[in-house]
């Protein structure tokens, strides 16, 4: 649960989800970001903070650097926990049909 709600918080703001659409389409170091962004590098590491502690992304060491990535388990919870709305609108949808074409019948 705290994956879907966190998540969802942290993307809420439109700098960090610009940054994970960045890294969602490779992986970055902040310098890199940084330069893609209209936001200072320390703001861009403060953004990456948020979404780490809200589990989408993850880093690891690469030389003197950081490398952030898109964490496959915190994306899976939140994909999984907005399915779950899909899944019970397109149920909803389909009974209204349903019962629609009975009336009509």
């Amino acid at each position: 649960m705290a994956y879907q709600r966190d998540g969802l918080t942290a993307l809420a703001d439109p700098t960090r989800r610009a940054i994970f659409e960045r890294l969602a389409e490779r992986p970055s170091a902040v310098g890199e970001l940084a330069r893609e962004l209209p936001v200072s590098r320390p703001a861009v590491s403060q953004h990456l903070k948020v979404l780490k502690d809200a589990g989408l992304v993850i880093d690891r060491p690469f030389g003197n650097r950081r490398i952030y990535q898109l964490n496959p388990d915190g994306v899976g919870a939140v994909r999984a926990y907005l399915d779950r709305f899909w899944n019970q609108s397109m149920a909803a949808f389909k009974r209204a049909a349903e019962q629609r074409d009975e009336e009509v019948s």
